[in-house]
């Protein structure tokens, strides 16, 4: 979740805040404690990235929208993660708590990585069609995500907020511009799926606007003038501001921009593209591994499953080969019982009933923080994928698992157990409020986010499944199989885009050639190299953990504490959550 700009006060408190000498006698860190330490880094972090304060539920900065592309947020980052490197050195591993040093070892990854990153000119790519933050704000223009629409006063600082995000949306183009002369642009692919996602905001029917769409749902307790106030300022807002600044990039990206665009795929053909790259495989895995390493990985794996799909399609009766009974369950009716969007989402919730009895078994921690289903808005859901979005930190907003729904008539069902185990319970709703409400970790914890380890835990447990007493028919665990065989597909096809020299084709046909995954999503893996190798090296990481305490305990290995151990840190590096399953397996 991207931010975007302060006003210049705003820079000035950020700069002072984050700014830093380690000589100055003005640095009092040895006589703050350890948890001083994190906390203040928590705290300055809110002032550098202020969307996420409201998203755990801190609703101090709801104002602010700082502009993440500016040369001054750059700086301000690199002197903040510099800042507490240097101070993280002063204390001594012997004086902390075994919680502590954890701590200390998280802190310390994140502000190394971070400075790396800030070696890239990621920020002269600001905008795609999958990952950037144009589409984020959309989401929360609706007045139905984590931006509040209680009183006043929320009204008040959305619109605060979106006079940030319109300076964000003029440093875009110009990064662009900047980024077409030094040669870093997009595929033309990816770009011509930007495209109507910008026009779609350039609609001059106010009621049909979704920046508009908070004055339609005014609580009750409003009065007509604050009513009458608000509606004149969001109108103001939308149609002198919103749809002439959506206008302009509209009209920059579909000509100038398209006309720049790339005939390559791979991040490679950028300027440091490879160094880049190994540092997104980094980033993402929280491993060392190779691009090379990674690709063989891929190709062992989806052997693997091929090999057990085999096994289920003669399970299920089918006599033909594996991509026509992909082709047969695709277009099974029975398989395509809904008709309406609202029906897709009660299948959702069937499912965590039928699986609740068995939750017990495997887990002895169950969330406070509620959690439900949502179908995706309508402006972002031809491109959407499935996803959860937290809760607050104080449990007060409940966790969504998001569910794009099109056309609910061809919405099939055979994939939804895994589907709903990893986006929803006990995937990514387990083990993001298992963080939130774990209250012997730091703030910063709560809300750190490592992509091995988040998706690693909800591909994980995607392989629960019969445990849960799902997958009871063959074409729910075909389900399971085609979306591992996807992962697995994407170690290949997004090494070989980024580190091999691969077409955006060539990767779609090696993919559909497995039964992997369509356009849609190589060209995701495009615009965010290395975010899809996270699930399957995650994942893996897990099932070589369980099965390690399961054959050193023996008869006294308890699946719940396991789950336990791997859960209750929050994310962290795999390298950090292999040193804990084992020091708790030399200790039980």
């Amino acid at each position: 979740m991207i931010p975007r700009f302060m006003i210049l006060a705003c820079i000035s408190m950020l700069l002072m805040a984050c700014s830093f000498d380690s000589n100055t006698e003005n640095d009092n860190t040895d006589t703050i404690t350890f948890s001083q330490l994190l906390d203040n880094y928590y705290e300055e972090g809110l002032i550098l990235d202020p969307l996420s304060a409201t998203s755990n539920g801190d609703n101090r900065y709801n104002h602010i929208f700082p502009n993440y592309l500016s040369d001054e947020h750059r700086m301000a980052q690199k002197e903040y993660h510099t800042k507490y490197l240097s101070q993280l050195s002063r204390y001594s591993d012997s004086d902390l708590t075994e919680s502590e040093r954890m701590s200390k070892a998280v802190l310390q990854w994140n502000c190394e990585i971070k400075l790396e990153g800030l070696s890239f000119r990621k920020d002269l790519l600001p905008i795609d069609q999958m990952w950037s933050l144009n589409l984020f704000v959309g989401q929360l223009a609706g007045g139905n995500s984590i931006q509040p629409f209680n009183t006043v006063e929320d009204y008040q600082n959305w619109l605060k907020r979106l006079d940030g995000y319109l300076e964000w949306m003029k440093t875009a183009e110009s990064r662009m511009k900047e980024g077409i002369e030094m040669g870093y642009v997009l595929p033309t692919s990816l770009i011509v799926k930007v495209i109507p996602q910008i026009k779609a905001f350039t609609i001059e029917d106010l009621d049909q606007h979704l920046f508009f769409a908070p004055i339609k749902q005014f609580p009750a307790s409003f009065s007509s003038d604050d009513r009458e106030m608000l509606s004149a300022a969001y109108t103001n807002m939308v149609s002198q501001k919103i749809i002439p600044a959506y206008e302009r990039l509209y009209q920059f990206i579909s000509t100038e921009y398209l006309a720049a665009g790339r005939a390559t795929s791979g991040i490679a053909s950028i300027p440091n593209g490879e160094a880049y790259y190994q540092y997104q495989i980094k980033t993402h895995t929280t491993t060392d591994l190779t691009s090379e390493e990674i690709h063989q990985l891929g190709l062992n794996e989806v052997s693997r499953i091929l090999r057990e799909m085999e096994q289920v399609k003669t399970d299920a009766g089918y006599s033909g080969d594996l991509r026509s009974f992909a082709r047969y369950v695709e277009n099974k009716k029975e398989l395509l019982p809904y008709t309406t969007p609202e029906q897709v989402i009660d299948h959702f919730n069937s499912i965590h009933e039928r699986m609740k009895p068995q939750l017990a078994r495997l887990f002895d921690y169950v969330p406070k923080t509620a959690f439900e289903v949502r179908r995706t808005e309508k402006f972002r859901e031809n491109s959407a994928s499935a996803e959860y979005h937290p809760g607050s930190l104080d449990g007060s907003r409940a966790g969504v698992f998001y569910v794009p729904i099109p056309d609910a008539s061809r919405f099939n069902i055979f994939s939804t157990e895994d589907l709903f185990l990893h986006e929803a319970i006990p995937g990514h709703h387990y083990q993001i409020s298992f963080t939130q409400e774990n209250e012997d970790l730091p703030r910063f914890r709560k809300v750190a986010w490592s992509s091995a380890y988040g998706e690693g835990w909800a591909l994980y447990t995607e392989s629960l499944g019969k445990e849960l007493g799902l997958y009871t028919d063959p074409y729910q665990y075909y389900g399971m199989l085609r979306d591992e065989i996807a992962r697995a597909v994407r170690l290949v096809v997004d090494t070989g885009l980024h580190s091999k020299g691969w077409s955006r084709e060539e990767a779609i046909q090696y993919s559909l050639a497995v039964g992997g995954e369509y356009a849609g999503s190589i060209e995701r893996f495009m615009a965010n190299p290395g975010q899809a190798l996270s699930y399957k090296i995650g994942q893996l990481k897990i099932l070589e953990l369980r099965n390690r305490a399961e054959m050193e305990l023996g008869n006294r290995f308890d699946i719940r504490q396991f789950h336990n151990q791997v859960l209750e840190t929050g994310c962290i590096p795999l390298a950090l959550l292999e040193d804990k399953i084992d020091n708790w397996i030399a200790n039980y």
